[in-house]
């Protein structure tokens, strides 16, 4: 014992000596290294069997507490990675055996007083485990109902259908369905369960996701699949009743290998139309005879496709399919398809995806696609497009980089090019029929980091949410909410529509989250701010020729924004490892929020993993209130120049990791801000959930959510608060379900109070978007897809799972 008493010292002792004199110098709190200098000194204390060793270590013991309250306060966690090494050392000092020699002789000292100390800690930190954290919030929702004639969309879907990706396109992941309660939502069990047998291979992207949202009309529910599969299943049992694979096959340039969602089309009923015969000098003309075939003809086609499911699919290209059988339309595009690489400036294999589900109002689609983010300079245009529903035939496009250009192109006129590299929108948009407006949310032009490419028009639609007009994509309002964007802030979550009684009356009005953590809420009329819109001063300079910075930038008065990061706020697993996080933290550039990139490297937090990301919110339209899901995790970004890549530098992997940027002086690296021992460098939680009041702006609660069972060795079940990506559903009852954290759970949660009413293990990663619906008997259905998501390493499934009340 007593060897082990000086291994478990010098564990401890050598790193804080030399790691603490690194930080001091970088001029960091000299705790470290004086504390490796008690620790070692205890060591020495124990090898010469001095009586002074033990109280040496005890009161360091002391100190370490006390320093450990004044940074962090009663909270467990910091406490526990400050306290919990050095507690348990302390424990094996005070055993006897840990004080006796070979010879088996006395204690050299007593061990009482390190006993005490270690008590003490341990005591301390569990005192502080029911104390909240930061983001941490409590509070109770009003579930006043102030609107209950409130439209969850512009037409009126059948009673327990879900004929969009968010129910509807006015993107507000609510249902009026009652069946399930806060009072009998722990009764939910699995009704069916289906695999659709697409699962990732050796030969696909890393960041291969599975995050798709079924929709349901009538007795089918439609969804895809990570490699563009569409399928079509009983939305009773879950059986299949058709499927159709494009053939999109593997491209090692995709960045993301996913389909969110497919959008579906009800088309007219067909009237049978009745041959005429024209009589012309007693004969009947060819075309006249030929007249009942083709009107015939072309009825028969109206019926196969009348109704049409609209498949986005990683080749590049938007498939029509027949929502009954899964045939293809062969009247739409070039039969049943439309190559979305026409006009394109750049078209690099892979480079161009359209990962989110187009929306469609009357007879137009209008729809956006992802480009790869840093892979190269001169990339797929982001433009926006309209196209008839029935032939594929393109209206207008709305280019971001030529934003007065809405005529359409023509696909065939190689001279007609869209603007390269200009600002995309890959995510879900919403649109108001009645307005007539589409919104799109945008992100910023590639290079992310590098923003003197950028033109005018760029520079202004850039993290931009836009309102088009559906008819012609001629803009009529924008909001920016980062300014010369250099930090990946694009806006990723879809718009979500409702009404707010306010106290100038009931206003039609559009709620935005950002990665930042702002929440926009506007006049989706004109844009005009609901809750107050400001600009704040930012950080300036850089180190990167030709690059600027703005002075200010803009904030919302509705914002779940972290605080700015300091030394204190470090974590890691333990003390060492919180240790070298404090290096880290000190090596990097970072002066709060919008920090430029750098070629030391730049701490960007939030990072643009997101506050809020693809997943949105989810609101309730009759109480007027959001539920939501804010992740922190800070990331760093850092900038390499082009002279010091080599040929074997790996690249082009994802999002993360090392992109080339070809074509600009610089590549860039981006990685999660993570100790060395893997676990975010800031103190939890990571993630939470939250709820706020639409109508005043005001945060009601904010809980940090879910377990750490699926991030470490054991399966400890601990509500630490980890990360997620995917987005809630709100039920007209007062229930929230979400999966999207990394512990792969299914929860059901109290809106009023945020409160896990309800939680069931994934087979696999639950990165989806639930939503429900009702049976054919008239139950009420719960689908979330359970695949995993490449992006933060959960399990990988191709599982399709719906719930319903036990009888």
């Amino acid at each position: 014992m007593r060897v082990l008493s000086l291994v478990l010292l010098a564990i401890l002792g050598l790193p804080l000596t030399f790691g603490g004199a690194y930080l001091l110098a970088l001029g960091g709190s000299p705790f470290y290294f004086l504390s490796g200098l008690a620790v070692l000194a205890t060591a020495f204390g124990f090898i010469k069997r001095t009586r002074w060793a033990l109280p040496l270590y005890a009161a360091w013991l002391v100190v370490l507490l006390i320093w450990s309250l004044w940074e962090s306060g009663l909270h467990w966690w910091p406490l526990a990675t400050r306290l919990g090494l050095p507690a348990i050392i302390g424990f094996v000092l005070a055993i006897p055996a840990s004080r006796r020699d070979v010879s088996g002789s006395q204690p050299f000292a007593s061990g009482k007083p390190v006993l005490a100390t270690s008590l003490l800690s341990a005591v301390v930190a569990i005192i502080g485990i029911p104390f909240n954290l930061q983001h941490e919030t409590d509070g109770k929702l009003s579930m006043e109902v102030v609107n209950p004639d409130a439209k969850t969309g512009d037409t009126a879907q059948a009673e327990g259908d879900w004929e969009a990706y968010a129910g509807s396109h006015h993107g507000q992941r609510y249902s009026k369905l009652s069946q399930i309660t806060p009072e009998n939502v722990n009764k939910l069990d699995v009704a069916w369960q289906i695999r659709t047998g697409d699962m990732k291979g050796p030969g696909d992207v890393g960041e291969t996701t599975y995050q798709a949202t079924p929709i349901k009309i009538g007795d089918t529910l439609y969804l895809c699949t990570p490699h563009s599969l569409a399928i079509a299943l009983d939305a009773d049992t879950g059986a299949e009743k058709w499927r159709f694979d494009p053939q999109a096959g593997l491209e090692s340039n995709r960045q993301h290998q996913t389909c969110r969602g497919v959008s579906f089309y009800r088309g007219a009923d067909v009237t049978p139309v009745a041959a005429a015969v024209v009589e012309v000098a007693g004969e009947q003309p060819a075309a006249a005879l030929e007249a009942p075939v083709a009107q015939a003809t072309a009825a028969k086609n109206a019926a196969h496709c009348k109704n049409r499911i609209f498949l986005p699919s990683s080749n590049s290209k938007l498939y029509a399919l027949d929502a009954e059988t899964g045939a293809v339309c062969e009247d739409f595009g070039d039969k049943g398809a439309i190559d979305l690489l026409h006009n394109m400036p750049a078209k690099q294999p892979g480079y161009l995806n359209p990962t989110s589900p187009p929306v469609i109002v009357g007879d137009i689609l209008i729809i956006g696609h992802s480009v790869n983010d840093n892979y190269a300079v001169e990339s797929p245009s982001g433009v926006i497009r309209a196209y008839d529903v029935h032939t594929g035939k393109l209206l207008w496009n709305w280019d971001s980089g030529n934003a007065d250009a809405t005529e359409p192109f023509d696909p065939a006129n190689p001279d007609q090019v869209y603007k390269a590299s200009s600002p995309n929108s890959w995510t879900v948009f919403s649109a108001d029929a009645e307005l007539g407006l589409v919104y799109v949310p945008l992100g910023n032009r590639v290079p992310d980091q590098l923003g003197q490419y950028r033109n005018e028009d760029e520079e202004k639609y850039t993290a931009a949410v836009v309102a088009l007009d559906i008819k012609t994509g001629k803009l009529k309002w924008h909001q920016q909410t980062v300014h010369h964007d250099l930090w990946d802030m694009d806006l990723a979550s879809q718009p979500v529509l409702l009404d707010l009684d306010l106290e100038k009356g009931r206003t039609p009005a559009l709620v935005l989250p950002t990665k930042q953590g702002d929440v926009y809420v506007l006049d989706r009329r004109d844009g005009t701010p609901i809750h107050a819109v400001g600009e704040r001063p930012a950080p300036q300079g850089t180190d990167v020729p030709g690059e600027h910075t703005v002075p200010t930038q803009p904030f919302s008065a509705l914002s779940f924004e972290p605080p700015a990061l300091t030394e204190k706020d470090m974590w890691g697993a333990s003390l060492i490892d919180q240790m070298m996080c404090r290096i880290q933290f000190k090596q990097l550039r970072y002066e709060g929020r919008y920090t430029a990139p750098s070629l030391q490297g730049t701490l960007v937090y939030p990072g643009n993993f997101g506050v809020f990301n693809w997943g949105s919110v989810a609101v309730d339209p009759e109480r007027q209130v959001m539920f939501g899901m804010p992740t922190y995790l800070a990331f760093v970004s850092t900038l390499i120049p082009r002279e010091a890549l080599s040929g074997d530098t790996v690249m082009n992997l994802g999002e993360q990791g090392i992109n080339a940027n070809e074509g600009a002086g610089y590549a860039v690296k981006m990685h999660p801000f993570l100790s060395p021992m893997g676990v975010p460098c800031q103190t939890p939680p990571w993630g939470t959930v939250a709820a706020a009041d639409l109508r005043t702006g005001k945060i009601a609660y904010q809980h940090r959510n879910g377990t750490i069972r699926d991030l470490s060795p054991i399966p400890l079940p601990i509500n630490m608060g980890v990360p997620g990506i995917g987005g809630p559903l709100m039920t007209k009852t007062g229930v929230a379900f979400l999966g999207a954290a990394v512990d792969n759970n299914f929860r059901a949660y109290d809106v009023a109070t945020g409160k896990v009413l309800w939680d069931a293990r994934l087979p696999a990663g639950g990165q989806a978007t639930p939503m429900t619906y009702l049976n054919s008997k008239g139950e009420q259905m719960v689908v979330l897809v359970a695949g995993g998501h490449g992006s933060i390493g959960t399990k990988a499934g191709d599982y399709v799972i719906a719930y319903k009340l036990k009888q």
